[in-house]
């Protein structure tokens, strides 16, 4: 499996959608990141010489699968920097959950504290001293073979947001031991994809909106059945190229 395909790209920032298991930037592992693999595409592509300018302007874990957003000029990452700092950016993901939230469609409020030695998070229903408010909406998409889709739209962005938040309220993303759930997937992803992304060009000043392929495996192929809008066919085209 490729680590990403190209969903959007000019001259001031470019979108791909990430396979689950690859580092967006690096960390103690020394791993190969998605920065790596994206500069070296634009290498090749462009013919780049020398060092290319490339900055994530937020970030995924390491087994969550979708799409990321890198600025390709200084002038594209202080402003799409800003974007995300006002909240004018709408990221949508995908999860898949087997205990069904008790509300089909929900806000959930949480106030998170990230222990840093063990990159675990803690979520409470009230304010702690140290701790980030968190809010995300969601509702049920459907459910196929006992599981359930989750549309999660992120009102924050904060570490390990989604996993810990559905986790506290019972229903853990498949696959994510972490935060609850059973049973590892088999590749080491969890079942938290990030969807789609919507902002207007922080130059051009035209709306870009773009969707990730969900990733091409049989399990996550089933759910675009529940997929509600007309790029369900675009979407199988895509993975079966």
């Amino acid at each position: 499996m490729k680590d990403f395909h190209v969903v959007y790209e000019d001259n001031h920032i470019i979108v791909v959608n990430k396979r689950a298991g690859i580092l967006v930037q690096g960390d103690s592992t020394g791993d190969r990141t998605l920065t790596d693999a994206v500069k070296d595409y634009i290498k090749k592509e462009y013919g780049k010489p020398g060092d290319v300018f490339l900055h994530p302007v937020h970030r995924l874990d390491r087994p969550v699968s979708g799409l990321v957003v890198f600025a390709r000029t200084s002038k594209g990452l202080e402003r799409m920097m800003e974007l995300f700092r006002k909240r004018d950016i709408k990221k949508t993901y995908w999860a898949v959950v087997r205990r069904r939230p008790k509300e089909l469609k929900g806000k959930l409020t949480h106030w998170l504290i990230k222990d840093e030695s063990k990159n675990v998070v803690t979520a409470y229903e009230e304010e702690v001293k140290g701790s980030q408010k968190a809010e995300l909406n969601y509702k049920v998409l459907g459910e196929i073979n006992k599981y359930f889709l989750l549309e999660i739209e992120l009102l924050t962005g904060r570490p390990h947001q989604i996993r810990v938040q559905l986790a506290t309220i019972g229903s853990p993303i498949r696959g994510d031991l972490k935060y609850g759930f059973d049973r590892p997937n088999a590749d080491a992803s969890i079942n938290l994809h990030a969807r789609r992304i919507y902002f207007i060009h922080p130059v051009k000043k035209e709306p870009i909106i773009c969707k990730g392929a969900v990733p091409p495996n049989p399990f996550w192929e089933e759910f675009l059945e529940l997929d509600p809008d007309d790029f369900k066919q675009k979407n199988l085209d895509y993975l079966h190229e």
